[in-house]
């Protein structure tokens, strides 16, 4: 019943994988995921909304921007 990505979920993916955020210790923000993927930030973030939708991420509320990490995956 898993859903497949669409490209630029797998590319968003692969960058936070890039940049080490597999684990509840290790969140980046979209910013770091936006510098790594080489993408627009609103394409980014949306992508992250969807990612987070569907399960395969995790978004960390903190006091300036909010963190990301992956947590299984698709």
């Amino acid at each position: 019943m898993a859903e497949e990505l669409t490209s630029i979920e797998s590319i968003i993916i692969k960058a936070m994988e890039e940049l080490g955020a597999t684990k509840d210790n290790a969140i980046k923000t979209a910013d770091d995921i936006t510098k790594r993927s080489n993408r627009p930030k609103g394409l980014v973030t949306n992508t992250l909304v969807s990612l987070s939708q569907k399960g395969v991420i995790k978004r960390v509320v903190r006091e300036k921007a909010a963190g990301y990490y992956i947590v299984k995956k698709a």
